[in-house]
């Protein structure tokens, strides 16, 4: 089902999921590392304030291929992330740079949802109340920020600790927006500090996020069963937002999957985070679970590290939208070898089984 502008408030977040899916790109931090914009590793979005058209130009990209929301790239823009490699100066211009660029990118299009970020600062401790407060902090500042860069939404994204998503989402709602929060729970099969993962969603829901859900960590195989689970147990929107690797049972992240068939090693002995290449879900994949995810009911829909702006196209043309790169999807009519147009000659196309 997809909804009319004429009858659906087009920044009112729960009103469009009520009416039919939204698309959302992530997976800046791998798609910018691949065009040579920010170091694997570290993954800082420094790319904001030193290539602002770099940044602007992928919004774009994911934009016409079909994402809904223009989500501001301040993942690991946090306090933390920036103090760990010696930029502590750069936090606040490094959000409003990112936060203006999203803006300026989602009006170009009327209707878009323009969201901020805020993620696992990797130093939650559940145990340690000076470290909560901390954490609690860094969100309070971000989500200021986001506010004040005139945001739709507040995005919070990719965190393993049950504890950390709430702190999270109890800053984010003070705002009076819509909240996302999706979590990214790792091979432990639960959040790393005990909490279930259907649980950690429940709660989330009870604590007032519009969405709740998962993103990064998992691919389609190993994070659609925690989804149908999830779906069955809360009555808010769900959102998934899997990576676009092959991940499985026996590896259900991709932090530890491995290639026996490389013939060259990642120099730091893991295909994570960038020997991950053979391991990738083809477009076709990722389309069959937005399809068949949509087909739950769930409507928050996206595709995470790992993204490119193709498998968002795809994404949303699953799910029954058509994009403005819609116009150059897969057409093998007219290929030279495998196509069916007439005017190809016969000899070149018997050749196809022999190339």
């Amino acid at each position: 089902m997809t909804e009319s502008t004429s009858e659906v408030p087009r920044r009112d977040l729960n009103a469009r999921l009520d009416a039919g899916p939204v698309i959302c790109a992530e997976g800046f931090l791998f798609e910018l590392e691949r065009r040579g914009y920010l170091s694997a590793g570290e993954f800082v979005p420094e790319v904001a304030l030193e290539c602002p058209d770099a940044l602007r130009t992928l919004h774009v990209d994911f934009q016409r291929a079909g994402s809904d929301v223009v989500e501001a790239f301040t993942y690991n823009g946090h306090r933390e992330k920036m103090r760990v490699i010696g930029k502590e100066d750069l936090l606040e211009p490094l959000n409003r740079a990112a936060l203006q660029i999203a803006r300026e990118v989602a009006d170009q299009r009327p209707g878009d949802l323009m969201a901020g970020n805020i993620s696992n600062t990797n130093i939650w401790d559940p145990e340690d109340t000076a470290r909560q407060a901390e954490v609690r902090g860094m969100f309070e500042e971000m989500v200021g920020w986001a506010v004040e860069g005139g945001v739709d939404m507040i995005i919070g994204e990719t965190f393993y600790y049950a504890g950390e998503a709430l702190a999270a989402l109890e800053v984010a709602k003070a705002t009076g927006l819509p909240v996302v929060l999706t979590i990214a729970p790792m091979a432990i099969e639960e959040m790393a500090d005990g909490v279930g993962i259907v649980e950690t969603c429940q709660r989330l829901e009870q604590a007032g996020a519009d969405v709740v859900g998962m993103n990064c960590f998992r691919g389609p195989d190993t994070m659609l069963p925690w989804l149908k689970q999830i779906r069955a147990a809360v009555s808010c929107h769900v959102g998934a937002l899997p990576i676009p690797y092959r991940t499985t049972a026996e590896e259900p992240t991709f932090f530890n999957l491995s290639d026996d068939r490389a013939r060259v090693p990642s120099p730091h002995g893991r295909t994570f985070p960038t020997a991950l290449d053979p391991l990738y879900a083809n477009r076709y994949e990722i389309g069959a679970f937005a399809k068949e995810i949509h087909d739950l009911g769930i409507n928050y829909i996206g595709v995470c590290c790992g993204a490119s702006p193709m498998l968002i196209r795809e994404t949303a043309e699953a799910v029954g939208k058509s994009t403005e790169a819609s116009r150059f999807s897969e057409n093998m009519h007219n290929h030279f070898m495998y196509g069916d147009n007439e005017r190809l000659p016969e000899h070149i196309v018997a050749l196809g089984d022999e190339a």
